[in-house]
């Protein structure tokens, strides 16, 4: 099927080059001609695993394009909407601008039949608020809610080989014409197994941003646990994994550590909250206000414990930070708790360098104050403390008796308890994890 995609950044990128993968003719449509450039040359603007190669691979075949010009659009039956929803200034809501001019630009082209199909995640409602403009404007056109579950470091799988497909129209009947058009431009996964789910409008857009609030509860909740264990000389991590064995509970999002960040679930659950108040049930989402407080209250304790490491004083202190990214395998420092951590340790009189595999380039945009070496053993060389904030591979694998020797002084924070406390207590390591004895 011909396919436009309207927004290149993260989403819209990684969705493209997928729907070309899958046999579809794409074209990706964006503003940013810096951005088209880059994707047009196979060149990412951004670190996925494996995008790049991907990019080269579809364009070869000629399925793949990228165009500034809005009315590459005209032609295709369906049209994806893959544009930011970012929070808004000073306030819990999501700023909807994106979603809207990329809608407004796209309704001159739309034909009879043609098939919109939303993937930005949005406030309950705005499916319904666009179908009006759509219809408006074409009577025979549909607006579908497609949600993405995207998981940076993983964006390619996900796409390819979702865990499940959600399809929102407006009756929320299987006998609408635009599921059967889904279908067909998901027929690979679809064939291989994946489920999928036909609902209204609304209950599309609840999935994702009730699927990012109750993960936040998850990870907010082992991390309050974490406090508790600190308090009463528990240890977290056997914790979750004893109430993980309960299948109804799960392993998965039960560690502990310094808390979540990127461009994601922090947003996404100020805007469920700002949402729920506009429609008179802010009372349902009130411990949402707790889940975030949690989070956030977690980059104030890795600060605190770095000061304990640090003999009671960060005044001139060498502290190393390994990680910049709000997660590894992506250079996304959108929110990042690592940043925020050495932002903060520097504002209270340490010196702080920062290291990162990927991302350094886009934390010295956010955060140009801080020092930033790419070389993990030239950052780390005369620290008086270590902290791993983003578990990289490459920080898990460290050898804790090579590294003593190049500190000034052999402390470590773990804060995703992801190294064995034993080994490197055993190579002379002062170790400090999050809510392990």
């Amino acid at each position: 099927m011909r396919i436009s995609v309207i927004g290149c950044g993260y989403l819209g990128a990684v969705h493209a080059a997928c729907m070309a993968k899958l046999g579809h003719e794409v074209v990706g449509i964006d503003v940013d001609s810096r951005k088209i450039e880059e994707l047009s040359a196979a060149r990412a603007p951004f670190y996925e695993p494996g995008l790049e190669d991907l990019l080269r691979e579809v364009q070869q075949t000629g399925r793949l394009s990228f165009t500034t010009d809005s009315s590459a659009a005209a032609g295709s039956a369906v049209h994806f909407i893959c544009v930011g929803t970012p929070q808004k200034m000073g306030e819990n809501g999501a700023d909807l601008t994106y979603v809207d001019a990329a809608t407004t630009d796209l309704l001159p082209y739309l034909a009879p039949g043609d098939l919109v199909v939303g993937k930005s995640t949005v406030p309950v409602g705005t499916a319904a608020r666009l179908a009006v403009l759509v219809q408006a404007q074409q009577a025979d056109a549909h607006l579908v809610w497609n949600p993405e579950f995207l998981r940076e470091g993983h964006a390619l799988a996900d796409t390819l080989h979702p865990d499940r497909f959600v399809y929102g129209v407006n009756d929320g009947s299987e006998d609408h014409p635009a599921v059967a058009i889904l279908d067909e431009i998901y027929s690979a996964p679809l064939s291989s197994g994946t489920p999928r789910l036909v609902t209204d409008h609304a209950t599309a857009e609840l999935v994702k941003t009730a699927a990012n609030s109750f993960l936040a509860t998850k990870i907010s909740f082992i991390n309050a646990m974490a406090e508790l264990c600190e308090a009463a000389g528990a240890d977290v991590t056997q914790l979750a994994d004893a109430i993980g064995m309960d299948d109804r509970i799960g392993r998965k999002f039960l560690n502990a550590g310094i808390g979540f960040g990127g461009g994601c679930l922090p947003k996404d659950i100020r805007a469920f909250m700002a949402r729920a108040g506009e429609l008179g049930a802010d009372q349902a989402l009130t411990f949402l206000r707790e889940v975030d407080a949690i989070n956030m209250r977690r980059r104030t304790r890795v600060v605190e414990l770095t000061r304990e490491l640090c003999e009671g004083s960060l005044l001139g202190k060498r502290i190393t930070v390994l990680g910049a990214a709000f997660k590894p395998e992506s250079d996304d420092v959108r929110d990042s708790p690592a940043l925020s951590i050495a932002a903060q340790l520097q504002l209270q009189g340490a010196v702080v360098t920062v290291t990162d595999p990927k991302a350094l380039a886009n934390a010295a945009r956010r955060f140009p104050e801080l020092q930033y070496e790419p070389d993990t053993g030239k950052a780390v060389r005369g620290s008086d403390a270590l902290l791993l904030l983003t578990e990289w591979q490459e920080y898990r694998e460290l050898d804790p008796y090579e590294l003593a020797a190049t500190l000034r002084n052999p402390h470590i924070l773990d804060g995703r308890n992801v190294l064995d406390a034993a080994k490197w207590r055993a190579a002379g390591w002062n170790y400090r994890g999050l809510g392990r004895p």
